[in-house]
This record gives structure tokens, C-alpha cells and sequence, in this order.
């Protein structure tokens, strides 16, 4: 491996100055092939064995394959790090790390004015220039007055530190993020002993690939050390988080891992029946993973199967959970009436994303709360639960289980784009702190009918097929209370209606109150759910800290709600609801409580940032 620098002033390294710093928001971005979601996710990995609080956010083109250098195909990913806690991946990145004009261009308008840039300098072409839709040389034409400008040459950096490789000028090429990781890591004094045994763990298989990414981390950091142009380098000390261990985690990895958990807490074997659709596939892949847990995942050839795969595992006896994002949800809405109707227990993971049809299929939304409360026909209420965390996706998938155990009905557990790609430090619980969840199957034929009910939680009995004399049928159509024999008496159909309504309604004796951040009455009360919670209450305590009269609740249980949530709704002169859409769960709240709540709706594809709830919150407390 190539130690000497490849850049720099030939001598002795400069003398650098060291900035202590709290908090710094980072965005690598450039071509879909550029690697710099890999770049992101090893920057990530290294802040999180620093000890840094941090929050990310990925951002991936909507197209495959669009076309190299334009800003259709810009990738991005944005790392939020901090000596403190902290709960979003920032509003707008101190530093921008651009490897052509388009990542430029695309992301110019999110960083802060004094920030950080650096530009791979070789890719700044009048060629790429037309390809970014550039009017005129953005180096030169003033645009970038009053930012700190740093032009790099990467990509001839590193065709440089592997010249006598013998490589092919493409295979050199996709080296070159690694040269902008190791300038990073100098720059934040990031550790690279994590990332240098995970190159030589991941390409093991290609010798000389190794050697060339080493080479390539190796000259980006020494480049930093060496060259004149960066006089200053920054610490960001380690967050002084509750003790634990941690690891980071993604909230598509952390709602695997809830599911595993939630299996082995109830002793079940794990069935996930899923078709692959853009954000919730990468959950169906961590899953295969673990067939020693007693995990059995099938990819099926559409929606349709994987959910009726999945509600065949409750009957068998098994945690039937199957994952989609909305336009999947769509398909299913049939089958999961079915589970309706027969009463067994299942799981249906959404994780949103920008839509209608296709729409913005690697861009985050929270558009599909109406679809879950009433997207199927007939009067067919589930329990609904919604994440607010990456880390936290773990817990509610954890709780969704125990509901639709419990209750022995299906359960939409909501996440989002943000959340599924997003990562953070997750402390690992111990499994003496986690719920119980206890699973009793029918094994006495006295008395037994497949519709009697439990008193308490009007949930029906589960039986195995095959339990001797406990033979019985279910299916779509009505079924006789009781006995559960097809029926179509009017009067019984409405009782059977009734009766899974109250079920799920019965729900909210089961489930925590709403807790408000904050005092129990003021002025402005913030109603959030899902993914917006780290922006919501980071502008929420900003503005507490100034004195405003301003609270926070965040709902989990979006069907039921929290018994109290009316009472809290009542004790505020107004309600505002911030959403990633145009107004679903105000609509909701607005039906159910006569609260005449305001709205805050976007639809960009993108989360909310702080400053914009901080001005709406403030506008609302001055009307």
C-alpha cells in the first residue's frame, strides 16, 4: 500500500490548526455510480465508534439508470454529527462534498452561505456543464461567492496513487469516493481502521481491488495532512448519550430486528412474505439473513401472494408479517380483509414513500394514513402503529406484534423513506426490558368454537390445523357468531361488524396515554406522528426554551388513539398538525374531535426541516 501523499507541497506537512466544533451537518453528493451512499454509510460507521450522536439521510435517484451527469441521477447523503444529542440530519449541511456539476447544482441551494465546498475539479467540464443544464462556468461566474470553495482533483488524484496497478481507467474511476472519504475522515479526525478491514472483508475476492481502494483512502487522508489549501482540521467531541452499547442502525434494520425479536419473545417461528418494491426491500433482505432464528422469508411474485402467503402462516400457527410500500399496500388491501374477517394475527409493514402510482419511489412521504385506516371495503377497522424513529421502528414492530396477537387481527405498522434509510445510534436493549408476549393456542376440544371470545379482549381462540378434535373452517365469507359457520343473517352480520369493531376500538385500554412534551395546556399544542418527530421536537424545544407557550404530542396509536388524546386536544387554545402530505391525520382529527386544528403539509420528498416548523409554529402562536 502506497504511503507517501499524493498531493500536497512535497515536504514536511504544513502546520495545521485543530477547531473544536459541537455540531456539523455533512452532504456527499454526485452520479448514482459516484458511490456516495457508500461513502455516507462508512463517514456513518466511523462517526458512530467515535461516540457522536448523529442522524443521516440518504437520497437516492428516482430513476435506475438515469443518465450519467445529469441532476436526474445526483445521489446524495447527508450525515447530521454532534457532541450533543441530536435528532434530525440537520436542516442545511455545513460541507458539500460535489464529484461533478450536477451534485453542484442540485445541492447548492441547501447549504448554508459561508459553508464548505468541495469539488472534484476534473469532472467540471464544459460537457458536464451542459449535462447539469449550466448556463455558464459556475467557477467562475460568481455563483459561489460566500462559501469556502475547495477544487480537488480526485479523480486525477487517484488515477495517480494507482498508476502501476495496471487497472482500466473505469475501474480506477470508481476508487475515487474512497479519496474523498479519506480527506473527510482527516478533516473530522474519523478513525479508518473500521473501513480499512471492511474493504479487505468486502473485496476479498479481488486482490487488486483491495489494494486499489486502499491506496485510494490512504491518499485522500494524506492529501488532507499534506496540502496547503487546508489549513484546519475539526473535532467533534464524543455525545455524552445514557449509558450502554450502541451500534448504529437503520430503521429498515431495526424493524427486522423487531420482528426477530418479537418471534422469539412469543416462541413462533417468523414467516415474511414480501414482493421487492423501493423503500421496504432492504427489510426482506436482512430478514434472509437469519434462517438460525427460525426465519422464513419468501419472495414472491407479487403483492398479492406475499400477503396471502403470510396470513396462511397465522393460520398455521406461525407470525405471519409480510412488508410493502404504499402502492404495494394497495394491492394487499384484499387479502388483508381476509385477515379481517377470519381474525388471525398479522403484521403488514408500510413504509411509505412519494407517490401516487410509482411517483417518487426513493423519496419519502407519509401519504398513505387514510389508505391504512380505510383502503379496504366494507367496514374493516386495524390497529395502526407508526414509527417515529429509525431505532424506534424496532420497538413498534415489537408492540405491532403483540397487538395483533393479542387481539388476533392484522396490524399496519407504519414507517417511511427517512426512517428505513435513515440511521442513528441505537442502544441494545436487554431482553429482560423488553414486553412479554405470550401466545396460548386451543388445545382443549370441550367447548371449543372457533368464534367464541375472550371476555376481556374479545379476541377469538387460535388453533393450530390438525389439533385433534378441534377441526373447524374459516374464510371470507360472514361467519355465525360462535360457531362460525357461514351465515347470512342480516342481524348477525351487523353484531359481527360491531363486535370487530369494538375489538379493535377496545384496543385503546391497552396502550399507553398520550404523553405531552411540554405543559398539559398552553397556547399551541404540535400533534405529529411517524417520521416528523425529531424535527417536531427539536422546533418545539427551541421555542420552549425562548419562553412560548408550545407542547408536543406524538401519537404512536393512529387507530385507536390514545384514550386521553381528546382531553389533551381540549386543554389548548390551537392545534397544529405538521404532515409529509396534505392534511390526513388532521382530516382524522378534525372528524373525530371537532377540533378545528391547523395544517402544516409538505410534499416534497424530503422531511421537514426545523427552521420551517420553528416560522409556522411561531405564525400560528401570532395569529
Amino acid at each position: 500500500m502506497a504511503d507517501t501523499p499524493t498531493g500536497g507541497n512535497g515536504g514536511s506537512p504544513p502546520h495545521k490548526t485543530v477547531e473544536t466544533i459541537e455540531t456539523v451537518a455533512i452532504r456527499f453528493a454526485g452520479d448514482s455510480g459516484d458511490g456516495m451512499q457508500l461513502t455516507g454509510t462508512r463517514f456513518t460507521n466511523a462517526t458512530a465508534l467515535v461516540g457522536n450522536d448523529l442522524s443521516t439521510l440518504p437520497d437516492f435517484p428516482a430513476e435506475i439508470r438515469a443518465p450519467a451527469g445529469t441532476l436526474a441521477g445526483v445521489s446524495g447523503f447527508q450525515i447530521n454529527f454532534s457532541s450533543h444529542d441530536i435528532h434530525t440530519p440537520g436542516d442545511s449541511p455545513d460541507v458539500l462534498v460535489a464529484m461533478n456539476p450536477a451534485a453542484l447544482k442540485a445541492n447548492l441551494v441547501d447549504l448554508k452561505r459561508g459553508g464548505m465546498i468541495i469539488l472534484n475539479t476534473s469532472s467540471f467540464t464544459q460537457k458536464a456543464y451542459d449535462k447539469a443544464e449550466y448556463t455558464s462556468d459556475p467557477l467562475t461566474d460568481g455563483s459561489l461567492d460566500g462559501y469556502r470553495v475547495f477544487q480537488v482533483d480526485i479523480t486525477k488524484m487517484t488515477q495517480a496513487a494507482l498508476k502501476d496497478l495496471g487497472l482500466q481507467p473505469s475501474i480506477m474511476d470508481r476508487s475515487k469516493n474512497f479519496f474523498a472519504l479519506g480527506l473527510m475522515f482527516w478533516m473530522y479526525q474519523r478513525p479508518m481502521d473500521n473501513t480499512i478491514e471492511w474493504i479487505k472483508a468486502k473485496f476479498g475476492k479481488q486482490p487488486e481491488i483491495v489494494e486499489a481502494n486502499l491506496r485510494t483512502l490512504q491518499a485522500g487522508f494524506h492529501f488532507g495532512e499534506n496540502a496547503e489549501i487546508f489549513q484546519t482540521t475539526y473535532v467533534v467531541k464524543e455525545a455524552h448519550l445514557p449509558p450502554g452499547t450502541y451500534r448504529n442502525i437503520t430503521g429498515n434494520e431495526a424493524v427486522a430486528k423487531g420482528f426477530i425479536t418479537a418471534a422469539k419473545l412469543a416462541d413462533l417461528r417468523l414467516f415474511y412474505g414480501s414482493y421487492p418494491i423501493t423503500p421496504a426491500s432492504d427489510v426482506l433482505h436482512e430478514l434472509s439473513r437469519y434462517k438460525n432464528y427460525d426465519v422464513v422469508t419468501m419472495q414472491a411474485e407479487d403483492e398479492m401472494a406475499a400477503v396471502s402467503a403470510s396470513i396462511g402462516a397465522g393460520f398455521g400457527g406461525s407470525l405471519g408479517v409480510t412488508g410493502t410500500s404504499g402502492p404495494g399496500l394497495a394491492l394487499k388491501s384484499e387479502a388483508m380483509n381476509l385477515a379481517v374477517m377470519t381474525e388471525l394475527p398479522l403484521v403488514v409493514l408500510d413504509v411509505q414513500r412519494g407517490g401516487p402510482s410509482t411517483g417518487l419511489p426513493t423519496k419519502t412521504e407519509q401519504a398513505d394514513l387514510l389508505q391504512a385506516l380505510y383502503g379496504r371495503n366494507s367496514d374493516s377497522p386495524i390497529p395502526i402503529v407508526a414509527a417515529r424513529t429509525p431505532g424506534d421502528c424496532f420497538y413498534t414492530a415489537i408492540e405491532a406484534v403483540r397487538i395483533a396477537i393479542k387481539y388476533m387481527t392484522p396490524v399496519i405498522l407504519l414507517s417511511d423513506g427517512y426512517l428505513a434509510n435513515g440511521a442513528e445510534p441505537w442502544m441494545i436493549p436487554s431482553v429482560e426490558d423488553l414486553p412479554k408476549i405470550e401466545v396460548t393456542f386451543r388445545t382443549d376440544p370441550e367447548g371449543f368454537q372457533p368464534y367464541i371470545r375472550d371476555p376481556e379482549t374479545l379476541a377469538r381462540p387460535w388453533v393450530k390445523p390438525g389439533t385433534p378434535g378441534l377441526e373447524h373452517r374459516i374464510g371470507g365469507i360472514e361467519k355465525q357468531d360462535v360457531t362460525g359457520t357461514v351465515s347470512y343473517d342480516p342481524v348477525n352480520h351487523e353484531h359481527m361488524v360491531r363486535t370487530r369493531a369494538a375489538k379493535i376500538a377496545g384496543i385503546a385500554e391497552d396502550i399507553p396515554l398520550a404523553e405531552v412534551d411540554g405543559e398539559p395546556q398552553g397556547k399551541l399544542l404540535v400533534v405529529g406522528w411517524g417520521s416528523t418527530y425529531g424535527a417536531i421536537m427539536t422546533a418545539v424545544s427551541a421555542l420552549q426554551a425562548r419562553g412560548a407557550s408550545v407542547s408536543h404530542v406524538h401519537l404512536r396509536h393512529l387507530n385507536p388513539f390514545p384514550r386521553n388524546f381528546g382531553e389533551v386536544l381540549s386543554k389548548f387554545e390551537r392545534v397544529l398538525i405538521p404532515e409529509m402530505n396534505m392534511g390526513q391525520l388532521l382530516k382524522v382529527i378534525r372528524a373525530e374531535y371537532l377540533v378545528d386544528a391547523v395544517g402544516f403539509n409538505k410534499i416534497q420528498g424530503r422531511p421537514f426541516k426545523i427552521s420551517e416548523l420553528v416560522d409556522k409554529m411561531e405564525e400560528v402562536l401570532a395569529s
